[in-house]
């Protein structure tokens, strides 16, 4: 194979400028490189489990790389063409149809779009495929709702309904922090610093960083540690013996419950989180430092929660204009 490309670039050399030389060189290796692919006779679900396996490399969650499974093998069964033949207008129509039968909303969608986008750009990134099929399909533009937060009322409500010690620790320290749940659920107790009021939570793709707790949360979580008798090192166990560590949908069903028994409007660990970033953007904290506490990797995704609440536009509206 390279004794050809030699022997191509050599003919061409006295008739193409150095930087036409580079861009032949740089075809004639990619082509050569998808041939030995074609040879070896990949099949789509192959392909899907390289690119797994790739993602679980980059430090990818289970959680993240369950998503990108059931998300391209749904795709892969119903478009049946092989990788290296689908096209743009293929998955146009398959994102329509997709849209149209599970009569989902465009924010799902975009999120089928990103997971199927981030599959071929890998594949081309490995020179397995010539070109995504998704590089012409742009985010699908969605509207920009203002999203809820839970009220300082509502808090109060659940923390005073609390049947147990260990529910009372879980909400102060989501509200508290704003960790995600799959941060909670990881703790163990031996993360916590209680003198310094901080823990370490690891996030996504595996990144370390520090979060910071009130001296509520601290007494709540320090009272439902010693009411233990089990011996397991995770910050947050089930209430019921062999007390293993909790999962992240004993979370989620556990406030899911909890909310609608008090009649509050859909509670969920992602509320937590949001609401946290909420307030500590109304009350002055620079968005960089929210970022920094969140977790972020970009600011354009803590800026999101900059436009959850109106108050703090009207409060200054009020100050510097009215």
């Amino acid at each position: 194979m390279e004794t050809k490309v030699v022997a191509v670039l050599n003919e061409m050399a006295e008739y193409l400028s150095v930087a036409q030389m580079k861009k032949l060189q740089e075809v004639l290796l990619k082509a050569f490189t998808i041939t030995e692919a074609e040879k070896r006779d990949i099949s789509n679900i192959d392909y899907l489990k390289l690119f797994l396996k790739a993602k679980r490399i980059e430090g990818c969650s289970e959680r993240t790389i369950q998503y990108y499974r059931t998300t391209i093998d749904k795709m892969l069964g119903v478009v049946n063409d092989p990788i290296r033949k689908m096209t743009t207008e293929r998955m146009r129509e398959y994102l329509v149809d997709y849209q149209q039968i599970n009569n989902c909303s465009k924010v799902t969608v975009d999120n089928v779009r990103r997971n199927i986008s981030s599959f071929f750009s890998w594949l081309e990134e490995e020179n397995y495929i010539l070109k995504s099929p998704m590089r012409r399909i742009h985010k699908i533009k969605t509207n920009q709702q203002v999203k809820e937060i839970i009220s300082d009322e509502d808090i109060e409500k659940m923390r005073d309904n609390c049947s147990c010690k260990r529910d009372l620790a879980m909400i102060d320290l989501l509200y508290s922090t704003g960790i995600r749940v799959g941060e909670l659920v990881s703790l163990n107790i031996s993360d916590i610093d209680f003198n310094a009021r901080e823990c370490v939570v690891f996030g996504k793709g595996g990144k370390e960083r520090k979060v910071y707790f009130d001296a509520k949360s601290k007494l709540h979580i320090q009272n439902y540690i010693n009411s233990r008798d089990d011996s397991n090192p995770a910050l947050f166990v089930t209430l019921d013996a062999p007390h293993d560590r909790l999962r992240i949908s004993g979370v989620e069903i556990r406030l899911r419950q909890m909310g609608r028994k008090l009649d509050l409007q859909r509670i969920f660990p992602h509320k937590f989180r949001r609401t946290t970033a909420t307030r500590a953007i109304d009350k002055g904290m620079p968005i960089e430092q929210v970022q920094k506490l969140l977790g972020h990797s970009q600011i354009d995704t803590t800026m999101q929660y900059a436009i959850v609440n109106q108050n703090n536009v009207k409060t200054s509206h009020q100050k510097f204009i009215s």
